[in-house]
């Protein structure tokens, strides 16, 4: 990279406030870019956060958007404004001004985002975008809370949310009750909470996600003709199909949602100059969803082989039969599958031990019910929750062999990892996860507990058959998926961006 290069690293869920793959990813390159200033967008549930990680120097900024938690947004989100400034948007939104200024925008957005599949697609979101675009306009002047409260825009979303109803569009027993319709419209402003947010004038605006964190990537780009790189790591849209299909929300709020989550992941893939899925995998859904084939570069992830390197078993879990994984205790993990495998498992090699290391914290409710279903099955003294490990390296040589058991993946750290480690995985088959594995481990299907347990009873009673795949697995990411081919991609990928977006002025 010939120059300084300036990028805002948007994030959502993850880095630097909570670990797992994508913020390992995240945290990778920024210190392995370090000739690169990162500005980090990070979007998160709450308030209630704390960092995970120690920031390298390169990082210039954070900036913190709580979705959920904050009294008013201005307390994070645009904590840099000065007070009187805050009080003069304040002062001018007022209802005529909403009436004239914002209602026109909303109801674009919100028929934009009812409206379904569109015979021009591409046409279609460009006019989206602008909206998007014209409505973080708005925000730049006018208060983003007392605008939402305003009366107006309540009766508009009534009106557009039941006009399909009314049009006999949609099914009557899908027809919204008004704790429906103020429980979408609120967490319609938490969702949109990104527009209210003063953005850096930065080189390139680089995702980590298709989601509400790439609309800095659709604004930058129509504000000041900012490339925009996504990174997919699990495919945002599917993760959320598989996330509301199985709540316990109304049909129109589960509609609802998904029809929110689909029209926000489509402005992500159709503006972004260039998508760099983690795995080929990912590519027929940004196919689907709007994203052309043409700027479609799969980047794989990459670990530091010096680091995850085969070791002996510490002496705590020497003489006995170990499973270790890395996973946060949440759904989309599918834990209690994984518990329900340590059961059958538990039947043919009896003083076998799962370790899980992972947050507790992402979703403890869930936990809860990890915890339960140990105790139902009796298995206190076979499976722990081990919580966060601070040297990840560590992990895969507590074990004999690793497994995971998610229902969504993108190309995950945790198997490279593993496989670095030499020690094989039993891994469930979805994701980018049969890119990397197939060959040098087990693939089962997943919600399969019986298939799982068969996979981990197999490497751990066949002895040369756990060498052999172990050794071959620390081969191939000697050969496929070392750090330096993953961090030069990138370097390479920035500055193609920026040079192709000069070439244009």
């Amino acid at each position: 990279m010939t120059e300084k290069l300036s990028v805002l690293l948007c994030t959502e869920g993850t880095y630097p406030y909570l670990g797992g793959g994508v913020s390992t990813w995240c945290d990778t390159l920024c210190k392995g870019l370090p000739e690169v200033d990162y500005y980090i967008y990070a979007i998160t549930g709450g308030t209630d956060v704390t960092l995970r990680y120690d920031l390298p120097p390169n990082v210039k900024k954070l900036i913190h958007i709580p979705l959920w938690g904050a009294e008013e947004p201005a307390e994070y989100v645009l904590a840099d404004v000065p007070f009187s400034e805050i009080y003069l948007r304040k002062q001018r939104t007022v209802p005529e001004v909403v009436e004239k200024e914002f209602i026109p925008l909303f109801r674009e957005f919100l028929r934009g985002m009812m409206k379904g599949e569109s015979s021009n697609l591409e046409a279609d979101f460009k006019a989206y975008g602008e909206t998007i675009y014209a409505l973080y306009r708005y925000f730049q002047t006018y208060d983003y809370k007392l605008t939402f409260k305003a009366e107006p825009v309540w009766e508009l979303f009534k009106e557009e949310m039941l006009r399909p109803y009314r049009e006999e569009q949609s099914p009557p027993a899908d027809k919204p009750s008004v704790f429906d319709l103020t429980t979408t419209l609120r967490w319609l402003y938490n969702f949109l909470m990104p527009l209210n947010i003063i953005l850096p004038e930065v080189d390139i605006v680089h995702s980590t996600i298709a989601s509400f964190a790439g609309l800095a990537g659709v604004i930058a780009k129509l504000e000041r003709g900012t490339p925009f790189l996504l990174t997919e790591h699990g495919v945002f849209i599917r993760e959320r199909y598989i996330a509301v299909s199985t709540s316990e929300f109304t049909p129109f709020t589960k509609s609802f949602l998904m029809r929110l989550f689909s029209f926000i992941a489509k402005l992500n893939y159709i503006y972004a100059d260039r998508i760099s899925p983690v795995c080929d995998f990912n590519i027929r859904w940004e196919s689907l969803w709007g994203g052309s084939e043409d700027k479609i570069v799969t980047i794989y992830n990459g670990v530091d082989t010096d680091i995850f390197v085969p070791r002996e078993k510490p002496e705590k879990t020497r003489d006995r039969p170990t499973v270790v994984a890395a996973a946060r205790v949440m759904p989309i993990k599918d834990i209690k599958t994984m518990i329900r495998a340590a059961d059958l498992v538990r039947e043919k090699i009896p003083d076998v031990l799962f370790l899980v290391y992972g947050s507790l914290t992402a979703d403890p409710d869930y936990v809860k019910e990890c915890q339960a279903l140990i105790e139902d099955l009796g298995l206190e003294e076979h499976f722990k929750l081990a919580g966060f490990h601070s040297n990840p390296a560590e992990i895969y040589n507590e074990g004999d062999i690793s497994v995971l058991s998610s229902l969504s993946e993108g190309f995950p750290y945790t198997v490279l990892e593993s496989m670095s480690c030499g020690r094989p995985v039993v891994a469930t088959d979805v994701g980018g996860v049969r890119e990397a594995l197939e060959g040098f481990g087990v693939l089962v299907p997943p919600r399969d507990p019986q298939a799982l347990a068969d996979g981990i009873v197999q490497l751990l009673e066949d002895d040369e058959l756990r060498h052999r795949l172990g050794r071959l697995a620390r081969e191939e990411v000697l050969a496929k998926f070392r750090l330096s081919g993953f961090i030069e991609a990138y370097r390479k990928l920035y500055q193609e961006l920026v040079e192709s977006a000069r070439a244009e002025e």
